[in-house]
């Protein structure tokens, strides 16, 4: 009670499945402007779970902004590095908005609910500015902008039992969506401002795995029938393990105002055989001219743990970067780091070290991805 009492008194802000984490147990902390749980049991079951089974996240925290009308393509095409021209309904795409020197707002995944109808989901942390930015570039298209943030509950479901315990729990047909695609279910109680219940599949686990995004209310019911069902809860922190292992990027540490989609690389992700989009000449003289730091993979010879902002030095002992996340990974027992290096360091092979505390330890830059993805394609 005395976690709860203190997390009452702040000002973070709470989603509609807090009262649900205080009853299953969860370790709370803000984040993102949010009271989120972080873990229930433990880290490393929660992982495991979502690798070999299923597990369940509260995603609420996470923004969500409509674009519709007749100018609504043309607006996100000019916001959104990647290309949504011809997009078909119910694709999703990946991809960053950018300002104009090349540095990232957020990444973000554009939904394509309809030909005029666009459905963007934002990183929690950015919501408030986001929005202001997405606004200020609005002028001159005819669109209707709204932030439905507040209105939205999220879930996602993740790992391979996935799609079965969608189907039998909940009773949503899903099988028939193919890796980033979405669709619109009618659903009891799941509207949002009279909009159906949206159902994706993307996962940001390595996984197969589903997101729902319903009402309030909708979210709840579809939460309880989940854990009657035995489905593992997971908190943010098996959450971050996952993600990293396979190498998908956080914004805050891979991505920021200062490292570009290009240095991040992620240049997949930005569409230059288009006309016109915010950011597009800063980055594609990056391209073109070369960046001076790349986000590299780092693999320790050691089990020492490298963590967010440890300096990574050249076997000189000169620094040359540093990480942006690292953790002993649970599913292949190594420790491993992203980092943002020099790009005379970052190339595969390459010996490096880590200072961790008052010690040096040496490692070899890899791939960034550090267990393989088992998406359904």
């Amino acid at each position: 009670m005395a976690i709860r009492q203190e997390l009452e008194k702040q000002k973070e802000k709470r989603t509609c499945l807090y009262e649900n984490h205080i009853a299953e147990g969860a370790f709370l902390a803000p984040f993102a402007g949010f009271v989120m749980p972080i873990q229930y049991k433990n880290i490393q079951l929660e992982h495991l779970a979502v690798r070999n089974n299923c597990g369940l996240f509260d995603v609420s925290h996470m923004g969500e902004v409509t674009v519709k009308g007749k100018d609504a393509e043309r607006y996100v095409n000019h916001i959104f590095t990647n290309n949504v021209t011809g997009m078909p309904v119910g694709k999703i795409l990946y991809g960053m908005m950018c300002y104009d020197n090349g540095g990232t707002v957020d990444d973000l995944l554009v939904y394509k609910l309809d030909e005029q109808d666009f459905f963007l989901v934002i990183n929690a942390a950015n919501i408030d500015k986001d929005w202001a930015w997405m606004q200020e570039h609005a002028a001159g298209f005819d669109i209707d902008l709204q932030n439905q943030s507040d209105l939205y509950g999220q879930i996602a479901i993740q790992g391979p039992e996935s799609e079965h315990i969608v189907e039998t729990v909940l009773a949503l047909p899903c099988a028939d969506l193919v890796f980033y695609t979405a669709k619109t279910i009618e659903a009891p109680s799941g509207a949002v401002g009279g909009a159906p219940v949206i159902i994706s599949r993307t996962g940001y686990t390595g996984e197969d795995g589903f997101e729902l995004y319903a009402s309030h209310d909708y979210i709840r019911e579809c939460w309880e029938k989940l854990i009657a069902a035995k489905v593992q809860p997971c908190g943010l922190g098996c959450r971050d393990t996952l993600r990293f292992e396979v190498g998908l990027p956080l914004y805050g540490d891979e991505l920021s105002e200062q490292i570009s989609p290009v240095m991040a690389g992620l240049t997949a992700f930005v569409k230059f055989d288009k006309p016109e989009f915010i950011g597009r000449e800063a980055l594609l003289k990056q391209k073109t001219e070369g960046v001076s730091r790349k986000l590299v993979g780092i693999e320790l010879h050691d089990k020492a743990i490298p963590r967010h902002g440890y300096t990574v030095l050249n076997m000189d002992g000169e620094p040359i970067g540093e990480v942006t996340t690292g953790y002993h990974t649970i599913s292949t027992d190594k420790s491993v780091c992203m980092a943002l290096v020099d790009t005379a360091y970052a190339t595969l092979g390459t010996d490096v070290q880590i200072q961790i505390r008052k010690k040096t330890f040496p490692g070899t830059v890899v791939k960034k991805q550090f267990y393989n993805k088992s998406y359904k394609k």
